[in-house]
């Protein structure tokens, strides 16, 4: 997994109905864009050091401007 600075990061529901999670990336602190993240959380605008699981993805801020 890689990414940039402003990327966004998305944890999907672990249980049914339970709804996606997300953030900004404020800093990448692992080599080649890897994790560790730090991350600002859009539902509580807290800021924490993350390692993304299997349930992550990135949306990269190029695609979320593009079109």
């Amino acid at each position: 997994m890689q990414a940039n600075v402003g990327d966004r990061i998305i944890i999907k529901g672990h249980h049914t109905g339970q709804p996606e999670r997300d953030g900004e990336i404020l800093e990448v602190r692992g080599p080649d864009g890897g994790p560790p993240y730090l991350v600002r959380w859009s539902d509580t605008g807290e800021e924490g050091l993350f390692f993304p699981g299997s349930d992550a993805s990135i949306q990269h801020f190029h695609e979320a401007t593009a079109g």
